[in-house]
């Protein structure tokens, strides 16, 4: 058997679903424009940079999912999926994932976007697993607080080797093993797989794949 992992942002989807389920709350003016856009792309900058804060940031992210009920969140996340999500999916990146799924590869979506945004965006490519960054609840109401390690850097590794001990399985399970990734920040991952793919790659991450032989590819139309 083979293991096929994903990042989303950037990668699966030509855009950042974290960047743009803030930009949609602010466009319907659910947060305020004054004082979460300059915050949404600073954040986003850091992240390309891989100057990240995690915790400042999902503070920054997770908190607005605490303000209003479950039902309402939901039915923004379908107009969300609908109207910003689906235009950036290339039938490219639909392709390579079928193509994993219809090899009989385990596959899975690892992504450091929390699963209350990227769960529906996952469903679009018929993958059953999803290894995110957990927005904490209680009684289905969003607490704004993280529970557990984020899938973020090096946290995507620990993710990944914890679900795959939920099933019994390890890394040497797999007779190959693939991670696709635009971003430095997921270097930990695909320094663990045998086959690691840098897709429409970051500035650093395109030097660090040309100069170890790593495979380069573009899903973008």
């Amino acid at each position: 058997m083979d293991l096929a992992l994903f990042d989303l942002d950037n990668t699966l989807i030509g855009g950042d679903s974290d960047f743009e389920w803030a930009q949609f709350l602010i466009g319907k003016g659910i947060l305020e424009r004054e004082l979460y856009e300059a915050r949404n792309v600073e954040f986003y900058e850091q992240y390309k940079a891989g100057t990240l804060d995690i915790d400042a940031f999902l503070d920054f992210q997770l908190q607005p999912l605490a303000r209003h009920p479950r039902a309402q969140l939901e039915a923004w996340q379908r107009e969300f999926l609908a109207r910003h999500i689906r235009p950036l999916v290339s039938e490219q990146a639909r392709a390579l994932v079928r193509s994993h799924l219809d090899a009989g590869a385990l596959c899975a979506v690892v992504t450091a976007t929390n699963s209350f945004v990227t769960g529906p965006i996952v469903g679009e490519f018929g993958v059953a697993h999803l290894i995110a960054t957990i927005p904490a609840q209680e009684m289905g109401q969003f607490t704004g607080r993280p529970r557990g390690i984020p899938s973020f850097r090096e946290g995507k590794v620990v993710r990944v080797d914890a679900w795959l001990e939920s099933l019994g399985l390890w890394w040497g399970s797999f007779e190959r093993s693939w991670f696709y990734s635009d971003s430095l920040n997921d270097l930990p991952l695909l320094s663990r797989v045998s086959h690691p793919v840098a897709v429409d790659p970051d500035p650093t991450l395109r030097a660090h794949a040309e100069a170890a032989g790593w495979r380069i590819l573009s899903l973008r139309d």
